[in-house]
């Protein structure tokens, strides 16, 4: 590639490079080259390929229902907007919703966080164990004293699906996607100068979109900086039971474990204890989580899944912010044109259209023009300054 030059070098091309790849070359105000560099096009090992796919804007935190409120609108408009020579990708998106369920000592976080999401427009509605149980009779609400139900807009997709069709329509619109890794970036003071790749090419760019997800803090240290985030594993359990759930939403279970529809069966998980949660980059499943926490938290909560069997399972990784598990976005204050969005936390595949839109912005217009998501910014973890998000699954 020799020193060939980009206007806009984006390090990792999943769902948050390939979204950012994909408004930075629909933005009608930018005519600059754009360069998605992806170490595993399989996208076989990557957090989006391996994650629950879904979507919800049950959060406690505004720019978290804001940003998933933007993606729930984008998915509804996928196929017009990422199509093709006149083919539309599908992102398969179901819209059957969130259900958070709540014992009598949650209540007072599910009502606070309920208030924060019907002020920022979300679809939610709050529901007592009277009408939960008429909802959803295969329940068991014994010890539930309020639910919070997402009516629109909340559901699950083809996540892989959902990234292809940002990557195909990205490189119609112009971005290049090269094979390969970024092994050093070289600075010139306060800004990044060229990217050094692993067969020795450089590549010298005008900004640089640290996308890596799991590699972001590799990225990050190449440049001098130290970024907060750890690869933690989680593992995805896929189920089948011989009774079925009628109008089954996703469901969340006081003890944090979820489950929900999939095919003929149902993907299920929960996180580990904090103290059995270290950093962590293998990918071998915790059968273990499943057979002496997740099953029997599973057949409480649906006294039909006493009979569920585990068909196949699989282990990917969140990009875990440590400071407080929200996206870090935007530039570092010591570098000018290296652009974070890192540390989503499980949230990445739900935050990537309005994570994609807010590079792009930030790149061509220099700050926020639709979601003023400046709160997830540097600065608070310089401070130390931690946004708590309580709706962590």
């Amino acid at each position: 590639m020799g020193t060939d030059r980009y206007d806009v070098v984006i390090v990792g091309g999943a769902a948050i490079g390939s979204a950012a790849a994909y408004f930075l070359t629909a933005d009608k105000g930018f005519n600059g080259r754009v360069l998605v560099i992806e170490q595993d096009p399989s996208y076989q090992h990557c957090a989006t390929a391996l994650s629950a796919a879904s979507i919800r804007h049950q959060f406690s935190t505004p720019e978290n229902v804001q940003m998933s409120l933007f993606g729930s609108s984008f998915l509804r408009h996928f196929g017009e907007l990422l199509a093709v020579d006149g083919q539309q990708p599908d992102a398969a998106f179901h819209e059957r919703g969130y259900l958070f369920l709540a014992t009598a000592a949650g209540v007072p976080v599910l009502e606070a966080n309920h208030a924060t999401q019907k002020q920022q427009g979300a679809d939610v509605t709050l529901l007592e164990p009277g009408a939960l149980s008429r909802r959803y009779p295969w329940l068991n609400t014994e010890d539930i004293a309020q639910a919070s139900l997402g009516l629109s807009g909340e559901g699950w997709l083809d996540a892989y699906g959902m990234m292809q069709g940002l990557r195909r329509k990205s490189i119609a619109q112009g971005a290049r996607y090269i094979k390969d890794k970024v092994v050093g970036l070289r600075r010139a003071g306060r800004r990044v100068r060229s990217l050094v790749l692993r067969d020795g090419a450089e590549v010298e760019c005008g900004a640089v979109i640290n996308a890596a997800g799991i590699g972001a803090p590799e990225v990050a240290r190449q440049a001098g900086i130290t970024l907060p985030v750890q690869a933690r594993k989680r593992c995805v359990f896929y189920v089948q039971c011989p009774t079925t759930l009628p109008g089954c939403p996703m469901i969340i279970d006081p003890s944090g474990a979820y489950f929900r529809p999939e095919g003929q069966g149902y993907i299920t998980g929960i996180s580990p204890a904090p103290d059995q949660d270290p950093e962590c980059h293998d990918f071998e499943v915790q059968h273990a989580l499943f057979e002496d926490v997740l099953w029997p938290i599973l057949a409480h909560r649906v006294p039909a899944f006493e009979a569920l069997r585990c068909s196949r399972s699989w282990a990917g990784h969140y990009d875990m912010n440590t400071v407080d598990q929200n996206v870090i976005l935007g530039p570092h204050p010591d570098v000018d044109n290296l652009f974070f969005a890192n540390g989503f936390s499980g949230h990445g595949m739900q935050q990537s259209p309005a994570v994609g839109r807010a590079l792009s912005e930030l790149i061509i217009h220099g700050g926020f023009r639709t979601l003023d998501l400046s709160r997830m910014g540097w600065q608070r973890i310089l401070n130390n300054s931690p946004i708590i998000e309580k709706n962590v699954v």
